[in-house]
C-alpha cells in the first residue's frame, strides 16, 4: 500500500492540480490566515464535482482550538450538511482551558460522524503536555490519522519529536500525519522511522502562495519523492 499524500484544497480551482499530480486526498478548509477553519458547503460541493478525490473537510470555527457549547452544536449540525454537500471524513480537535485534549468535546463531535473516519489536527502540537496528550488521543473512536509537525512552530522544529516517536511506537506511526510546514528534506528521515503519511498546502502552490491555484508537477514531484523515500525504508 503507498504512502498516503494529502493536499489542502481551498475550492475547485485546486482539484485538478491535486489529482493529475498525485494526491490520494484533498484537505477542505477555508480561511489559511487561520490555519484552515470550516470550508462552505459551496466549496466542498464544486470540489466534489471537480474531482474524484475524497474529501476530509475541517470542523473548525474559530483560530484556536477551543470550543463553546454553542459552537459544538453548531459544528456537529454543519458535519452533516457538509457530509450530505460531499465530505467523506473529517477533521477535528479541540484544547481545554489548561491546553489538554477536550475529549469531551471531541469526542462529542466525533460521534456526530456516523462512522465516518476524522484526523485530529495540529491542536496536539499546542497541548503543554504533549505525551498525556499522545496517551489520550490515539484511543479516540473512529480517529485515524493525527496531523502533527512534533513542533507548534513546524515540522523543522519538531522533526526530532515526530521521528522519535513514529519509530518507537507502531501506533503512532501508524497514525502521524506528518505536515505543517514540511519540507522536501524531512521525508527520508521520516520514512525511515515509520511515517507514512504526509501532508502539503503552500508547498504546492507556486510561490508558495495561498492565492495561487494547487499546481500538478508541484504534487508530482511530492508524490515521488514520498513514494521513493518509503520505498527506499522498506
Amino acid at each position: 500500500m503507498r504512502p498516503l499524500l494529502e493536499v489542502i484544497a481551498l475550492g475547485p480551482g485546486d482539484a485538478s492540480g491535486a489529482a493529475e499530480g498525485g494526491a490520494d486526498r484533498l484537505e477542505v478548509v477555508a480561511d489559511m490566515d487561520a490555519d484552515g477553519l470550516t470550508p462552505t458547503l459551496d466549496a466542498v460541493r464544486d470540489l466534489k464535482r471537480a474531482c474524484d478525490l475524497p474529501l476530509r473537510v475541517m470542523l473548525r470555527s474559530n483560530d484556536g482550538f477551543s470550543t463553546s457549547g454553542s459552537e459544538l452544536a453548531r459544528l456537529k449540525i454543519a458535519a452533516h450538511q457538509l457530509a450530505a454537500a460531499g465530505a467523506d471524513s473529517f477533521v477535528l480537535g479541540f484544547l481545554g482551558l489548561n491546553a489538554e485534549v477536550d475529549v469531551e468535546a471531541t469526542i462529542a463531535l466525533a460521534d456526530e460522524l456516523d462512522g465516518m473516519p476524522w484526523t485530529f489536527h495540529r491542536a496536539i502540537d499546542h497541548t503543554l503536555d504533549h505525551e498525556a496528550a499522545w496517551d489520550v488521543v490515539p484511543g479516540l473512536p473512529g480517529l485515524d490519522a493525527i496531523l502533527t509537525a512534533g513542533s507548534p512552530r513546524g515540522v523543522a522544529s519538531g522533526l526530532d519529536e515526530l521521528c522519535s516517536r513514529a519509530a518507537g511506537d507502531a501506533t503512532a506511526a501508524r497514525l502521524i500525519m506528518a505536515g505543517g510546514g514540511l519540507e522536501a528534506d524531512h521525508v527520508p528521515w521520516l520514512a525511515r522511522a515509520g511515517v507514512r503519511q504526509f501532508h502539503v498546502g503552500s508547498r504546492v502552490r507556486p510561490g508558495g502562495s495561498w492565492k495561487a491555484y494547487v499546481d500538478a508537477a508541484l504534487v508530482r514531484s511530492w508524490r515521488i519523492l514520498i513514494d521513493d523515500a518509503v520505498a527506499a525504508a522498506l
